[in-house]
């Protein structure tokens, strides 16, 4: 998810070859509800939540580790 607008969004998929549906936090509702929002500069701070089947947030990565996939892929293999 981004505050970015769909066709932007669109375009980074292609370009990325991501296969899965993003989703567009255009009007910045979500992002803002999650503590990520900068409301200075109209941008959602790079976070990445691993969140469980009840809904729970397991897991956070910000700034540079939000990047790198390893604390993502160790939160979920704990969840399963």
């Amino acid at each position: 998810m981004s505050v970015d607008a769909r066709p932007t969004q669109k375009k980074f998929a292609e370009e990325m070859g991501v296969e899965f549906t993003m989703l567009s936090d255009f009007k910045r509702e979500v992002s803002s509800l999650y503590g990520v929002l900068d409301e200075e500069r109209g941008l959602s701070r790079r976070t990445t939540f691993v969140i469980d089947k009840e809904g729970i947030i397991r897991h956070i990565d910000s700034g540079r580790d939000a990047i790198d996939i390893a604390g993502v892929k160790a939160a979920c293999a704990q969840l399963q």
